[in-house]
């Protein structure tokens, strides 16, 4: 067993280790993959956040190419399996998600090699000739190493975590212990790492609807010594300091937690402490968004140290769209009207930000948050960077989605595209170019599935009424004129490719 005070010390030596060799370096270029949690657009100062300011993120936009219709999926666990199969998750029994708070039980009535039997049990175990996005990267010979919430969950194990192709892995082998932020273990490369000063066996998760009582919880450091955000960056920021530029080069992927929710933050930022306009919520809430990008700027400033920038490719998402944590009564609203008192009906009403009181207008002024098949559940962040080989200012209107990574990266590295998967390739379109298109894409929700065509029109289904609703997304960013009665034929059309992806379920 390892404690985090023998990290420290390795990280250390291997700085002091890395040597300024002249050797030959690889003429592929290393990508860093970093996969934010619950990160709505409106966030983001690109996107026009004013009270937020987020110039590290903006930086990847600005020098960069940003995708204006990108999608994620509508929630945690799809989303990464999605991204990490290059599959989309509208198919029925596509993956089977494992139940989370496994490892709440380690050394509490359970032990490593129980918890791991029950997961491999539960969890449908791969095929032999299934691909993962890791193992797309290790057969273009690259190097892999994952950090942070790993796998798609909600709980995982290091056998898992190898077979999809990941060479080095740190972090959280459970999605329900990421709902706090001083956990009193992580993992690295399968070995249980102790976090000396943090004792909270529920990771330090707090109340997600605040009150007095919810504030001096969070604010009771007892038990609560390092911060599982600056714990992971240390070793990732280590992991770069020890790369040495004549080894294969490498595919890194940072499955980070922020901004995802119970609010926690070690000490609210600068920025927001005299903000007049934020509650103390929101100003904690506030300053985690400002630690994800505060860390983006970390990443980005060693790569420039260690003469790594030029060739490595940076690309930042999310795993889907915004959600309200800073719920608070008289204040904000995640499923009630403020103005009307009324719940949303997700077919005639909807969240937008005006009528929930989000001040940040999280979703960037879309419907629907997190788990909705509304635009603003969905739709994600989507941002490539790779100074001096991709043009800097380009947005690119072209419909892409996160199962569309894989096919992506093989093609940049060097191999075939995989025509067994739902995701294809935009890399062309990176480059100036064009990349054919997919006629439509897909992703499911708690709501129902919706289909997207790469046109603009789409057709979202609500499965508890039976209700197919069309929107042309073009001229409608709010989705607010719904369609179905004025174009019937669309209407068929497009619930025939929806009922076929939905393996005939609708």
């Amino acid at each position: 067993m390892m404690k985090y005070s023998s990290i420290i010390f390795l990280v250390g030596l291997g700085i002091l280790l890395t040597s300024c060799s002249k050797k030959k370096i690889h003429s592929k270029p290393n990508v860093i993959l970093i996969y934010a949690d619950d990160l709505g657009r409106g966030l983001l100062g690109t996107y026009g956040q004013e009270i937020i300011k987020t110039p590290n993120i903006d930086k990847l936009a600005s020098e960069g190419i940003s995708f204006k219709n990108a999608y994620g999926c509508n929630y945690c666990a799809p989303a990464r399996a999605s991204l990490l199969t290059g599959m989309h998750d509208v198919r029925p029994n596509q993956w089977k998600i494992t139940k989370g708070g496994m490892y709440l039980n380690l050394d509490n009535g359970m032990t490593f090699q129980e918890i791991k039997d029950s997961i491999h049990k539960v969890a449908q175990p791969a095929k032999p000739n299934d691909v993962f996005l890791a193992e797309v990267a290790q057969k273009a010979g690259y190097k892999t190493a994952a950090f942070g919430k790993l796998e798609w969950g909600f709980s995982t194990t290091p056998e898992r975590i190898k077979r999809h192709g990941w060479d080095e892995h740190f972090g959280f082998y459970d999605h329900n212990r990421c709902h706090g932020f001083y956990p009193p273990f992580l993992f690295e490369n399968g070995e249980k790492i102790t976090i000396e000063g943090n004792t909270r066996v529920d990771c330090g998760n707090t109340n997600n609807v605040e009150t007095p009582e919810a504030y001096a919880e969070r604010w009771d450091m007892t038990g609560k010594s390092f911060y599982s955000e600056n714990i992971i960056m240390e070793k990732l920021l280590g992991y770069l300091d020890n790369y040495k530029k004549e080894e294969k080069p490498f595919f890194l992927f940072f499955p980070t937690q922020l901004p995802h929710g119970p609010i926690s933050i070690p000490e609210v930022h600068a920025d927001f402490k005299n903000d007049k306009r934020l509650t103390e919520f929101e100003k904690e809430y506030a300053s985690m968004v400002k630690m994800l990008d505060t860390d983006v700027g970390r990443i980005l400033k060693k790569l420039e140290a260690k003469n790594l920038l030029e060739n490595t490719i940076v690309v930042f998402t999310s795993d889907n769209g915004h959600e309200i944590y800073t719920r608070e009564e008289g204040r904000s609203y995640k499923d009630t009207n403020v103005l009307t008192n009324e719940k949303y009906d997700n077919i005639k009403t909807r969240f937008l930000s005006e009528f929930g009181k989000d001040i940040f207008d999280g979703n960037d002024g879309m419907s629907g948050l997190k788990r909705s098949n509304w635009e603003g559940g969905t739709r994600v962040p989507l941002f490539w960077y790779w100074k001096g080989k991709i043009k800097p200012g380009v947005v690119s209107e072209q419909r892409v989605a996160n199962y569309d990574f894989l096919n992506t990266l093989a093609e940049i590295t060097g191999l075939q595209e995989l025509k067994e998967k739902d995701g294809v390739s935009y890399a062309k379109t990176l480059f100036g170019g064009k990349a054919k298109e997919r006629p439509y894409t897909v992703y499911n929700s708690k709501i129902g599935p919706a289909l997207v065509t790469k046109e603009g029109w789409k057709l979202r289904y609500h499965k508890k009424k039976n209700i197919f609703q069309l929107y042309f997304l073009p001229e409608d960013y709010k989705e607010m004129k719904e369609l179905s009665a004025k174009y019937p034929e669309k209407v068929a059309l497009l619930k025939a490719h929806l009922t076929k992806e939905a393996g005939g379920t609708l």
